[in-house]
């Protein structure tokens, strides 16, 4: 008893001598409740038959799980565009994890080897910058360049030049194509923003381990990957644990913007479902459902991811 009694008057004095920094946190924690708790009320759309002309929310006719049974139902008109929404999504959000999170780790790497540093400043920058780029500007440049060559496409003029092809080709008619475009623009865009946090790991690590490993007659790639690579792990663990709860998170402007009816069966994700259903035919209930299911699926992922990086002895994120 005395021993939690010691413990509870720590604790109040650790807060009372912290107490300035937890009145700086409060408005944060404000903010995040409120714009971020209180809308989850909002969920509660997805058991009625919502209504906007009625003013009160719980004044609405309850329906239970009948639009769940709608969307998760194949056979059923919305339950076959929410899947294919879904696999959408799911696609281009692994295809963009997997090539987003390597190039970033090499391109670290070979950022880290630079030794000039004004010429590393340099490169720094040219990667920086098409993230401060909003997405109607950039997804307008890749419009550009996957037009036709007489339109200013010079990927296509490149592959003519190349030999690679023998026309030009459509990419942003061709469905197939979709997926490969989503990641190659988020590839474009955020690679070098994506580099910052493994190039601040790296400057952690101790000098002293390259300095050995010189002598040992290590070279630079052979430091790479027993001193660079081991010593950021943890931070690559991570990052890997947050980006696996973002893998319903395709994104939304790329593909709204780039996706044509020609190419809607493999650019449709969910958050255009929920836009399309919710917005544009006011199936607010409906929409609501599938934000539900997103979400519940990322958080899944979110411990799963989390639990894996326990099994493999690494720093866990919860």
């Amino acid at each position: 008893m005395n021993k939690l009694e010691t413990k509870k008057k720590i604790t109040w004095r650790k807060v009372w001598l912290q107490r300035e920094l937890i009145l700086m946190s409060i408005p944060l924690v404000l903010y995040k409740i409120l714009f971020s708790y209180v809308p989850i009320t909002g969920w509660s759309m997805a058991f009625q038959k919502f209504k906007p002309a009625i003013r009160s929310m719980w004044d609405q006719e309850w329906v239970g799980l009948a639009h769940f049974e709608k969307l998760l139902n194949k056979n059923d008109l919305y339950g076959e565009v929410f899947f294919q929404s879904v696999r959408n999504t799911f696609g281009q959000s692994i295809l963009t994890l997997v090539l987003g999170y390597f190039c970033a780790i090499g391109l670290s790497l070979l950022i880290n080897e630079v030794r000039s540093r004004g010429f590393k400043r340099i490169v720094q920058n040219i990667f920086y910058l098409p993230h401060f780029l909003s997405w109607i500007i950039a997804t307008g440049m890749i419009a550009t360049a996957l037009s036709m060559p007489s339109s200013g496409g010079f990927i296509n003029s490149v592959l003519l030049n190349l030999k690679l092809i023998s026309e030009p080709i459509a990419f942003l008619q061709k469905p197939e194509y979709f997926w490969g475009i989503v990641a190659g623009g988020h590839l474009w865009k955020e690679l070098g923003w994506n580099t910052i946090i493994y190039l601040a790991a790296m400057t952690a690590i101790d000098p002293s381990l390259y300095e050995a490993a010189e002598i040992d007659g290590a070279n630079r790639y052979q430091k790479m990957g027993h001193i660079t690579l081991p010593c950021i792990k943890p931070t690559i663990l991570i990052l890997l644990i947050m980006s696996t709860g973002q893998l319903l998170e395709a994104g939304f402007e790329i593909q709204y913007f780039l996706g044509g009816t020609v190419t809607a069966e493999t650019a449709q994700t969910i958050d255009i479902f929920v836009l399309k259903y919710g917005l544009q035919l006011h199936n607010y209930s409906l929409a609501t459902v599938a934000g539900i299911l997103k979400t519940g699926v990322s958080i899944v992922f979110v411990f799963f991811a989390n639990w894996l990086a326990g099994r493999l002895g690494s720093d866990k994120l919860i």
